[in-house]
């Protein structure tokens, strides 16, 4: 995973996680990034510094919007499946009707998720890392 601070052409600056670079340029390319403050989808990655941990507590949100992503993060752990990599499998499944609806969530590579937007299957890319991982 990698982590972009990126900017609109509203020069709203925001952060987010990407599975990959080449991750980030297909979700781009696709018209799928949008700012949050505005809702632009010119989005394009901002000039950042490297990241260096300082001595703060990592689970201390910083700020607004370190908050409101560990509150998204809670609410998406407490009412969604974890389904790890079968993410892609489960999300089909229950597309076609092969399986029950519900809400969840996992991994996917960048090709695969663009292939279930493509095939009209409602994903989107959360902004922080899966705290429970399949081994």
């Amino acid at each position: 995973m990698i982590s972009y601070t990126l900017h609109c052409n509203a020069d709203h600056r925001f952060d987010s996680w990407f599975q990959s670079a080449a991750a980030f340029e297909v979700l781009q390319k696709a018209g799928h990034l949008a700012c949050p403050t505005c809702g632009s989808t010119k989005v394009d990655k901002a000039l950042m510094a490297p990241a260096v941990q300082s001595g703060r507590a990592l689970s201390t949100p910083a700020n607004d919007q370190e908050a409101a992503i560990a509150a998204l993060r809670a609410k998406v752990e407490a009412n969604s499946d974890y389904v790890g990599m079968n993410f892609v499998a489960e999300a089909r499944a229950m597309h076609e009707g092969r399986a029950p609806e519900r809400s969840i969530y996992g991994e996917a590579r960048a090709d695969e998720a663009v292939k279930l937007l493509e095939e009209g299957v409602p994903v989107a890319p959360l902004p922080f890392m899966p705290t429970r991982k399949a081994n």
